[in-house]
């Protein structure tokens, strides 16, 4: 049976993904970083949002596309130049996302309606672009948070993790502290809300 557009702009944005020469370690096996973000992405949309559209589907598997092509540090090294790569990196994954889109026979008002979500364009107003923030900071939270914790001191963590909250929705609230999350990351996230 021939795959539909929409399994087939996975299929693509998988591809792309695919070759991210980052590597992240699970279960002692390494799998191209952006790869497995986006798969991460998906499992974590469907379980927090089961009836999510076909375009917030691939909006959640693209938000990362091909991420490592613009290094960090090609920006200064501080809020503005962060937010400066943010933005660009939003751009072009919206840009990619798009390309693949129409490569696969989507008409433009589908197209631009998954590149605003990518972009979270009216975030607190539009159910899907906040949706699929609430599905970033769910991932993260879930898969790495522990990690990132380990890296930085407990203030720079509740620093992040008030500003993750603020972002996300009172469904994401719940969802997120429903996460198995470690004792010691517990504590932080009950300390950032309180």
């Amino acid at each position: 049976m021939k795959p539909t557009r929409f399994e087939t702009a996975i299929a693509l944005i998988d591809k792309a993904n695919s070759e991210d020469i980052n590597t992240y370690q699970v279960a002692g096996m390494d799998y191209p970083k952006e790869l497995l973000y986006s798969q991460r992405m998906t499992r974590k949309l469907l379980q927090f949002e089961p009836n999510a559209s076909k375009a917030l589907q691939i909006a959640a598997r693209a938000q990362h596309i091909c991420r490592w092509k613009i290094a960090r540090d090609a920006y200064p090294m501080d809020r503005v130049g962060y937010l400066k790569w943010r933005e660009t990196l939003k751009k072009m994954h919206g840009d990619l996302t798009a390309d693949i889109l129409k490569q696969v026979g989507y008409d433009d008002q589908f197209t631009d309606r998954v590149k605003a979500i990518i972009l979270k364009k009216l975030i607190k107003k539009n159910e899907e672009s906040q949706t699929l923030e609430d599905t970033i900071c769910l991932v993260f939270l879930d898969y790495y948070f522990d990690e990132f914790a380990a890296k930085h001191d407990d203030e720079k963590i509740i620093d992040i993790l008030k500003k993750t909250w603020v972002k996300m929705s009172d469904k994401g609230h719940k969802a997120a502290l429903k996460l198995p999350f470690s004792e010691k990351s517990l504590a932080l996230v009950k300390q950032a809300i309180s």
